[in-house]
């Protein structure tokens, strides 16, 4: 590690802001620091596995080939594609229906695969980021992405989420065919929706047709602001226009002033992230701490008991999982749980003061995550384990409940199933394994790499930063232990100065070792990378190095 020039604005040597404190987050506190046991599964593995697998057009076996070509071509010349929601569903087939699949489970699958390198537009001499356009719902006039081909007006998230999965393959795709065209299109669609955020009431969904916010009777999404402001700022950052800026700066208004706890389904966190973000970009100065504490609570006012699992449920660990934390017990999802990590994690960019309880979260999070597969569990603590040839060990059950809810199931504790066979969905339906969840895994695959202590993980804040201005890699460690480890990177190869954005300091390392850095026991770390001996300077309260920022809490609190 060299020196840094003594020319530069700022000595290398001088430069030490006091720690940023570390915040607390109760639920996470509760978890503990070394989950045992300790079994972590290596998520690029399964992630690139899982693709292999569905996207195989040729593959002979029992349900198999997943995937089917959707010939209707009813949104676009394209022909488009489709994945069953739930493994051997027959209502969604090539044969039984054809334009039966979700974009929620089949787009999620595209970025799945491009989050750990997989050129999804030229795979096998299929392009499937031009196939997802046929979820842009043009003939029915709504002109907005939706869950379905031929979808209506649907609830916030089903809504929302397909949007902000396509807004993610823009980043990753941006000059592919029309994704920029759309992603303006849809963009003005949600800054008109944008206006009715400043209501007094939660609504349940919002009609693209009436422009109106629609309420069915039965429940509200609150957080619906949460995904409305993300998909608002990104498209600020894309094209420059300040109504977008308005657009988010009105749905975190919403949010700011709100004192119930909005969390549903899926939209939340991106809330949480965009508050640290816009915190860090534009000068505001949202409550980050009271809307990540929403996201892990279990304090939902729009779904009383929704939250992050804790403790164990028999002898396994279920710590930093999602989902319903009062249905039988419990009932925590894949599909939630991974999903969650993505949205979190590059957080801890913008704002330093969560790096420890967000690294502590994913630790705890990503191992028992592996209980949702078939070989994560005992035969005998699942309802489906007959099929698990089918699924190769990377289509995962729908979710993992405190105990079986079937008569036959009770003394599974805890028992890895889904809602077909609980629900007794018919005889046509044989299945609890669920793509619709496993095609998130990419959010864990694309972020979480090894180093040399296996309980220390390397955590890409980069790769789910979406539309991030020019950054060095970035990377969050927890170090779980008691005492003070030496932490190896992985992948490194050039010369850098290792600058740690939780201590506020470059990092003296050792001449003879230069990838490496040594971490205080029950400590968290966020390491930007940047290019040895560049030129550093301070400019409105944030610290670049090259011209490239590397903290944004210089000058802050």
């Amino acid at each position: 590690m060299n020196p840094r020039d003594p020319v530069n604005p700022i000595n290398f040597m001088n430069h030490k802001n006091p720690m940023r404190p570390q915040l607390a987050l109760a639920r996470v506190e509760t978890m503990p620091n070394l989950p045992a046991p300790y079994l972590m599964r290596d998520w690029l593995k399964v992630a690139r596995e899982y693709d292999a697998l569905i996207f195989n057009h040729t593959a002979t076996g029992v349900f198999q080939p997943f995937i089917w070509i959707d010939r209707g071509k009813r949104n676009s010349s394209q022909k488009g594609f489709g994945l069953p929601t739930i493994m051997g569903d027959p209502r969604m087939s090539a044969k039984e229906n054809p334009e039966g699949h979700e974009a929620i489970n089949c787009m999620a699958a595209v970025l799945s695969g491009a989050l750990v390198g997989i050129d999804k537009t030229n795979q096998d001499g299929f392009d499937y980021v031009r196939m997802c356009e046929n979820y842009f719902n043009k003939a029915n006039g709504q002109r907005v992405f939706l869950n379905s081909t031929g979808g209506g007006p649907s609830s916030f998230w089903y809504t929302t989420y397909p949007h902000i999965l396509f807004f993610c393959l823009t980043d990753l795709y941006p000059k592919h065919h029309r994704n920029e065209s759309l992603m303006k299109r849809v963009a003005d669609q949600f800054h008109r929706a944008s206006h009715t955020l400043g209501k007094p009431d939660w609504y349940t969904g919002y009609n693209f047709l009436t422009h109106r916010p629609k309420s069915n009777g039965q429940w509200v999404e609150g957080d619906a602001a949460a995904g409305i402001g993300w998909l608002q700022y990104m498209a600020f950052i894309r094209f420059h226009d300040p109504k977008y800026l308005e657009g988010a700066e009105r749905a975190m208004s919403f949010l700011e002033r709100e004192t119930r706890n909005p969390f549903y389904e899926v939209l939340l966190p991106y809330g949480a992230y965009l508050a640290a973000r816009m915190n860090a970009e534009t000068g505001k100065k949202y409550d980050v701490e009271k809307i990540l504490n929403w996201c892990f609570d279990d304090s939902s006012a729009c779904r009383p008991g929704w939250g992050i699992a804790l403790g164990k449920w028999g002898k396994y660990e279920v710590n930093g999982l999602r989902g319903d934390l009062t249905d039988g017990g419990g009932y925590v999802f894949a599909m939630n749980s991974f999903h969650m990590i993505g949205a979190l994690v590059p957080l801890v960019r913008y704002d330093p003061r969560f790096a420890r309880a967000i690294g502590k979260w994913v630790l705890n999070a990503a191992n028992a995550a592996r209980l949702f597969y078939a070989y994560g569990l005992p035969e005998n603590l699942q309802t489906c384990f007959h099929q698990s040839a089918s699924t190769k060990n990377v289509i995962a059950y729908e979710g993992l409940r405190r105990e079986g809810i079937r008569p036959e199931d009770r003394r599974k504790i805890p028992c890895a199933c889904g809602d077909p066979t609980a629900g007794r969905w018919g005889k046509t339906l044989p299945s609890d394994f669920s793509l619709y969840g496993s095609s998130h895994a990419g959010f864990l695959g694309g972020i979480l790499m090894k180093t040399n202590d296996e309980m220390i993980l390397q955590i890409d804040c980069l790769k789910t930063d979406f539309f991030h201005s020019p950054a060095y890699p970035t990377y969050l460690f927890f170090n779980p232990y008691k005492v003070k480890k030496k932490i190896i990177l992985t992948g490194v190869q050039s010369p850098v100065d290792l600058y740690d954005s939780v201590k506020g300091e470059f990092l003296k390392c050792n001449p003879g070792d230069p990838f490496s850095f040594f971490l205080e026991g029950n400590a968290a770390a966020v390491i930007v990378l940047a290019p040895s001996g560049g030129k550093l300077e301070k400019r409105s309260g944030k610290l670049l190095v090259n011209g490239i920022v590397i903290d944004f809490w210089t000058l802050q609190k």
